[in-house]
């Protein structure tokens, strides 16, 4: 659409058209959103190729990044080899060696998590006054809502 003036024609771009009723809403100041008339909305302007390895790699580090999320939020989880579900508890005073400790459904303390890391939690807990390492995978814990 070009609008001429005195020997002069001037491109419009993004011209939207305005009933009646949108310009009164826009005047009495309220919030009023215009559609782009091709419907466009964070559009790259190419396709996105999906059998690409980094389409694939940052796929897979988005889920990563969600399940370690989801298990410092202290959302309940299950293990492969654990039935009962499982949740995460931070400590309350700042111990640079206990970060929290894990727990099941019951409220009863499994272990003592001393790191985590982006898809691996290492602790520990003591079985008949014997240190044991505990290590959970996050890659396959399956987190409950």
């Amino acid at each position: 659409m070009s609008v001429k003036t005195k020997n002069q024609s001037v491109k419009l771009k993004n011209v939207v058209v305005l009933d009646e009723k949108t310009l009164t809403a826009i005047a009495e100041g309220e919030n009023v959103s215009v559609k782009q008339t091709d419907a466009r909305k964070f559009n790259p302007g190419r396709p996105v190729n999906k059998q690409s390895a980094r389409y694939k790699r940052l796929a897979k580090q988005a889920y990563y990044t969600k399940q370690n999320k989801l298990f410092v939020s202290g959302k309940k989880f299950y293990t492969p080899n654990v039935i009962s579900s499982l949740h995460y508890s931070k400590n309350a005073e700042k111990n640079q060696h206990d970060l929290g400790s894990v727990f099941n459904e019951l409220s009863e303390h499994v272990c003592t998590v001393n790191y985590i890391g982006r898809t691996k939690v290492t602790g520990y807990t003591f079985v008949l006054d014997k240190r044991v390492n505990v290590e959970l995978n996050l890659k396959n814990c399956k987190f409950g809502k």
